[in-house]
């Protein structure tokens, strides 16, 4: 069993994210990484063999990585990667398809086919999750079924998918006392409890089927914010009346996930405004619109906000996004509009 620990803290700050980038691309599964927190990146990544099975453990400021068309072809190991989240939220776009992840909650995703995902950070500032890396050979299931599954979340609050989630858990407390033999049979078991989970969802027909209430729910009003993100009166009242369900419960809800409905809808909602700032095709488009265009209201507000997640204010995102370092600034009162 081979073991590999890294921490950004070992190194000169100036060097930290940088090498973080290289280790990204140069992985068994390349991908891009990108963070606003570059100046200040501390990250923690352990990564365990269990034969032919890896499980790594990363720990970080809000990160966003890709895996494209060009790094699939650069080097595709043929692996599924099934996420546990630990400390934070967890996006994950893939195809069609776009889940959120919590504490606690299980994403299964195909290695070979392009995707992004976004860690957003809890209180604490920093965000951890898991992800065990699984040789598509070695799951003794069909893959024309598994692509049913791969995109989304699996069911792990009850069942065997609870008792998978704690496997994991306890493997990445476990592993490093494990002898090479150990590891072997650890995988053994991994990978059937992999299969029992996944079969588990396919034999009842969907994943929706076999989601427990209150995981369905969840999934519901996370689906809903996403489409209502423009609307500025979106809000705790307006989604507990669209669910049939009172405040409190929708607060409950979120409080299982480590964050309150408004820091959830705030941070989508400056994930959205990002990723506008960052696209070419709207560059002369003004930041109020484009706060506008995701329910921010007050420019001013909107201004404090950004720049209290992403470290500078809206306007100057763009320019380094776009690299336009030689543009005309805009004045202030036209940012703020």
């Amino acid at each position: 069993m081979s073991e590999i620990v890294f921490r950004s803290h070992d190194l000169p700050a100036a060097d930290r994210f940088t090498r973080c980038q290289e280790m990204a691309r140069r992985s068994l599964l390349p991908t891009v990484i990108r963070s606003d927190h570059e100046g200040a990146f501390h990250a923690v990544v352990h990564r365990v063999s269990l034969g032919a099975l890896y499980l790594s453990r990363l720990s970080s400021p809000p990160l966003r990585a890709w895996r494209t068309d060009r790094l699939i072809r650069r080097s595709d190991p043929g692996t599924y990667c099934l996420s546990l989240s630990l400390r934070g939220v967890k996006l994950l776009d893939q195809g069609d398809r776009q889940v959120t992840a919590g504490p606690r909650d299980l994403l299964l995703y195909d290695a070979t086919r392009p995707f992004h995902t976004h860690l957003m950070a809890d209180a604490t500032g920093s965000a951890e999750s898991m992800i065990l890396h699984i040789p598509k050979a070695l799951v003794p299931l069909p893959a024309d079924a598994l692509v049913r599954l791969t995109g989304g979340r699996l069911p792990c609050s009850a069942g065997v998918g609870a008792m998978l989630r704690r496997h994991l858990l306890e493997l990445s407390r476990r592993t490093p006392d494990c002898s090479a033999a150990d590891a072997a049979r650890l995988s053994t078991i991994t990978l059937d409890l992999v299969a029992a989970a996944c079969s588990h969802v396919l034999e009842a027909g969907s994943s929706s089927k076999t989601e427990p209430p209150r995981q369905a729910l969840q999934a519901r009003v996370h689906a809903f914010i996403q489409r209502h993100l423009g609307d500025p009166t979106l809000g705790v009242e307006t989604i507990a009346a669209a669910h049939q369900i009172s405040v409190r419960h929708l607060h409950r809800l979120f409080q299982d996930q480590g964050i309150s409905v408004a820091a959830w809808i705030r941070s989508c909602r400056l994930e959205r405004c990002r990723r506008d700032l960052a696209d070419p095709a709207l560059r002369s488009r003004p930041v109020h619109a484009v706060a506008a265009r995701w329910g921010f209201t007050d420019g001013a507000q909107f201004s404090r906000t950004f720049r209290a997640a992403h470290g500078v204010p809206p306007g100057e995102f763009r320019r380094r996004a776009l690299g336009d370092h030689g543009a005309p600034r805009q004045s202030r009162s036209a940012q703020r509009q």
